[in-house]
């Protein structure tokens, strides 16, 4: 699997935890979107596409987040204790798409990250983008993605790079 395009958007806010929203397309042929970039206690990471639980307003039925206190559709006032604090906990989201071992995981991330760090440097934040690279957990791919091999003779060339692209790598 070839990650052949990641566009990275800045959030406008330096001083907020989440610090982009990426696009990530596999092969070509299959676009992940709202992947984000987040400052965590140990340096960077990149969450998965998600989406929040919900559960059942007990009086109307309609689907409500787990941390509402007012039903969506009635306004009926939802119980408290609906989920414990321990299952709330980490459970509150669950992903839409996500790899499924850490080794996929640490690929996707260094290819991601790599494009932030690319993305940082090319809106004039180069100083930011520098310390992007100390914060970056151990593994992480420190310079330009690999390059793609040469198509084997007989074969066309691949394509150019599409405009707007900012980060490719394999994983």
């Amino acid at each position: 699997m070839k990650v052949t395009n990641v566009t990275v958007k800045l959030s406008p806010s330096s001083g907020d935890r989440l610090k982009a929203f990426c696009t990530m397309t596999l092969d070509g042929e299959f676009v992940v979107r709202d992947l984000k970039i987040i400052e965590g206690t140990n340096g960077l990471f990149v969450a998965m596409p998600s989406r929040k639980l919900t559960d059942h307003c007990p009086k109307c039925g309609s689907k409500n987040h787990l941390r509402a206190k007012h039903c969506n559709d009635c306004g009926a006032r939802l119980p408290e204790k609906r989920v414990s604090d321990e299952e709330a906990q980490g459970k509150l989201h669950a992903d839409i798409a996500h790899p499924i071992n850490s080794e996929c995981r640490a690929r996707l991330q260094d290819v991601i990250l790599q494009a932030y760090r690319e993305e940082l440097r090319r809106a004039g934040r180069a100083e930011e983008a520098e310390r992007v690279v100390g914060q970056v957990e151990p593994g992480m791919a420190e310079g330009p993605p690999p390059a793609a091999p040469a198509a084997p003779e007989g074969q066309a060339e691949p394509k150019p790079p599409d405009q707007g692209r900012v980060g490719e790598g394999i994983v």
